[in-house]
């Protein structure tokens, strides 16, 4: 008998383990939701570190599930730096923006190549909807690299970095006062947040 109820007890502790680690995974993939940014060059899927920037990451979710990067472009593109979009559409018309982000650049992310970061203006908590996602190691930028700051890393690529690369080559030209636009638009056809299947293993 005591035989049978320590066996019980052994096999209950290994279904609370499993448990445990069932939970422990789901709790992981929260904390690394994955956005699907489809381009007119392809589809390229970001995974997002809530841990360590959880202000940066909620940021752009809000951005993501309002629609907001629908119809904006890639309108700075520097091969062997980074590319950037998310702010405004082909005729560089700006949208409307929610307030500035808090710079979480200290948080032990680096601005490898195929990491994805905000982008903003000299001030460190400047920055709104535009991101970069990087091609090149510019941990030159990391904190507390420019001015006592950095400019925050806040996921990676995980799936699409050969789209990356296609963007990363175009050809660019000086419009309207900006440089390093794409001469052909690159256009964010739509932004949406994975689930369940469709999620990149």
């Amino acid at each position: 008998m005591t035989t049978l109820k320590t066996s019980r007890r052994s096999i209950l502790a290994s279904f609370a383990a499993a448990g445990a680690l069932l939970l422990s995974g789901a709790a992981l993939a929260a904390d690394l939701p994955q956005v699907s940014i489809k381009t007119s060059m392809g589809e390229i899927v970001v995974e997002l570190d809530q841990e360590k920037a959880p202000k940066n990451v909620a940021n752009f979710l809000a951005y993501v599930k309002s629609g907001f990067y629908k119809g904006t472009i890639f309108h700075r593109v520097i091969d062997g730096f980074m590319i950037q979009g998310g702010g405004m559409n082909e005729k560089f018309e700006g949208r409307h923006t929610r307030k500035p982000v808090k710079n979480e650049s200290d948080n032990g992310l680096s601005n490898k190549p195929y990491t994805i970061a905000m982008a903003r203006e000299n001030h460190p908590d400047s920055a709104t909807s535009q991101f970069f996602i990087n091609v090149a190691d510019n941990s030159g930028i990391d904190f507390p690299n420019v001015n006592g700051s950095g400019y925050t890393v806040f996921g990676k690529v995980v799936k699409g970095q050969e789209v990356v690369d296609k963007i990363k080559a175009v050809v660019v030209d000086d419009v309207r006062g900006m440089e390093n636009v794409p001469v052909t638009p690159i256009f964010i056809k739509s932004a949406t947040l994975l689930k369940g299947d469709k999620l990149v293993k």
